[in-house]
Formats: structure tokens, sequence, C-alpha cells
């Protein structure tokens, strides 16, 4: 049975509230076998408080992907122009003369090496990213129509599966949220209660679709309170679910112990690309993250493989194999001092084991 000190996990929750800026969070740690669970929560959070999850959604589009494919209702290979309507398809993808649109296929854009520019991130024509905008509180609605107008007039980053690149673009995630609900003949919404809320029994997990609910934590931006529910309504493939800690640590560990499609199909997920460089390293697979753990901070005893999931927000989900233990939660902080803090509390549980 697993024993880890009440005390040490009390410590790094504490560390991750001191971290300027950080006004709420909640961390939860679990064993593969269930022999220990450990919930802390700290500033304008509750144990049970539901929170934005924000991009840690992609891990659950994984779950649904993976298991279209089981039922032989998709295929990673598949061209996109497959599916989308062929006024989405056209131009979407030009690089240096070429246009590669048709060439984009789901592995492309769930791994991230479509080269399609990300609409959030990208910078336009006057200097602006959407995120700047967002991130100033101008609360817009960025469903994917504007999302791939906006795509259009961008340059990409190179040409769809280029070996060893990547890079990172929530407009892959928009367009895999439209070709799903086509294969499924339902909204996203309705897909993810289907496949996995109800097949989990979530009562708490919900795809965020009404702007008048205040139910979800607000997040931050540095020392700004953001919230943003017209976004938040129209990006649900993208990062639109809201949890709790209970809840995602059941889904994760549900994910990596085969619920939605063959364990041993995980490895196949493990085709890593490196996404950003340093500091904030780390690597993308098919709907899969990984930790990059330098040897430095264990180096007598590598901590190895994380895998899992960030979220914008400061959320996360992550898993190691090594020690059997799920951490998740959230920091409700954009700036990356929460993401920052998280790992470093990651780091010192899986060290003390």
């Amino acid at each position: 049975m697993m024993k880890i000190k009440e005390e040490l996990l009390n410590q790094c929750l504490q560390e991750i509230i001191n971290k300027k800026n950080v006004f709420s969070a909640v961390l939860r740690v679990e064993s593969g076998d269930n022999s220990f669970s450990w919930t802390g929560a700290a500033g304008e959070m509750q144990k049970d408080s539901q929170y934005f999850i924000a991009s840690v959604t992609k891990l659950y589009v994984t779950a649904i992907v993976m298991g279209l494919i089981e039922e032989g209702k998709l295929n990673l290979n598949d061209k996109i122009a497959k599916y989308m309507p062929s006024e989405y398809m056209q131009g979407l993808h030009v690089l240096k003369g070429v246009d590669y649109s048709n060439d984009i296929t789901v592995e492309h854009l769930i791994s991230n090496t479509s080269g399609l520019p990300d609409y959030f991130f990208h910078k336009q024509a006057n200097g602006k990213t959407a995120a700047s905008s967002l991130l100033e509180g101008n609360d817009q609605s960025w469903n994917l129509d504007t999302t791939i107008q906006t795509a259009k007039k961008l340059t990409p980053n190179f040409p769809p599966g280029k070996k060893g690149k990547a890079a990172y673009s929530d407009t892959n995630y928009q367009l895999l949220g439209r070709v799903i609900e086509i294969i499924t003949e339902n909204r996203i919404d309705g897909v993810f209660k289907e496949y996995l809320f109800n097949k989990l029994s979530l009562r708490h997990t919900y795809v965020f679709k009404d702007i008048s609910d205040n139910a979800p934590v607000p997040f931050y931006y540095k020392s700004k309170k953001l919230w943003l529910p017209n976004y938040m309504v129209s990006v649900p493939a993208e990062g639109g679910i809201v949890s709790t800690a209970e809840e995602s640590m059941f889904f994760i560990k549900e994910f990596f112990n085969g619920r939605f499609f063959p364990k041993e199909n995980i490895e196949k997920l493990k085709k890593w690309n490196l996404i950003l460089p340093p500091p904030s390293i780390f690597y993308y697979g098919i709907g899969l993250e990984k930790l990059f753990t330098p040897r430095i901070i264990s180096p007598f005893k590598p901590i190895k493989e994380i895998v899992g999931f960030w979220g914008q927000t400061g959320s996360f989900a992550w898993y190691h194999p090594d020690t059997d233990l799920y951490f998740c939660g959230t920091t409700n902080q954009i700036n990356g001092a929460g993401h920052a803090a998280a790992g470093s509390a990651i780091f010192k549980i899986i060290k003390s084991v």
C-alpha cells in the first residue's frame, strides 16, 4: 500500500498557492491501485469546486477519436477533406505557393503536425493575436468559421506531416471537433456526453455552453480575473470542458486503463515531437503530451516519463507509470506561473515515493 506523507502534500499545495498571482488551486493525487487518494484546495477553491480544464479537454477528444477508430468509423490516415465542406478546405493551407490543404489528415490534426497556424497565438496583420485581445478581457466568440477565416490569412508553419516538425495549434482541434461532429452526426457536447460523461457517470463534468453559467471558478491572467463566457462557449473541442478534481482523476485513470480503447494502444500515441523549446519543454504525441524531466531534477533516481496534458488555465492531468501515480487539478493562472508551480509539486511528490 502506497503512503505519501500528508505534510509533504500540504506543503506542495502551499507552495503552489504562494506563487505570485495564483489565487486558487486544487491538487489531487491518487495511486493506480486506489490504495491512496488525497485532495487539497486553497485560495478561492474548495476540493469539489468546478473549474475549466481548458486544453486538458484535448485528452477527452483523444479518447473519442481512439474510440471511433475502434468502431471502424474513423482512421488516423483519413484526409479531413473527406469529411469537411469544400469551402472550409479551399486555401486552408497554402505555403510558398503550394496548396497542401487536401493533404491534411486526422493524425496531423490530433498530433499538431498539420503546420496550420494557431489562430490563438499567431500574430495577425495588425500585429495582435486573438490571445492578446482575450487576455485584455475582451470576451468574444471564436467559432470554427471565424477560426478558418483567420487561419487562411496567416502563413502556415510547415507542410503537413513534415518529419520532426510540430507546432501547437488550437486551429487543429477546432477542425477535429467538426470532423467528430460530422462522423457521429451529433454536436460535440452530445458526443462528449454519450462517449465519456454518461459512460463514466460523471455528474459534475460538462461542456460549457451557457454564457450565464457562473459555476466554474474564474481563471486569471497575472492579477487580472478573466471571465470569458462567450469565448469558452465557442471552443468546446479545444478546451470547453468543466469538471472537478475528483471527476478529472476518474477520467484520466480510465483513459490509461483502457476503458475507451485497448490499453496497449497507448504506446501508439507516443510518437513524440518537441513542441516548445527551453525552458518550457514538453513533447506532443498523438493527442497526448509528455513532460520533459531533466536529469538534474532527480539525478540519482530518474523520473522518466510523465504523460497526460496541460491546460492553458493552469489545469493539468498527468500520469507517472513508474510510481503508478496520477495527478490532476488546476492553478487557474494563464501566465505560466501556475504551470511551473504544479510541475514542481508533481516532481517533488514523485521523488518522495
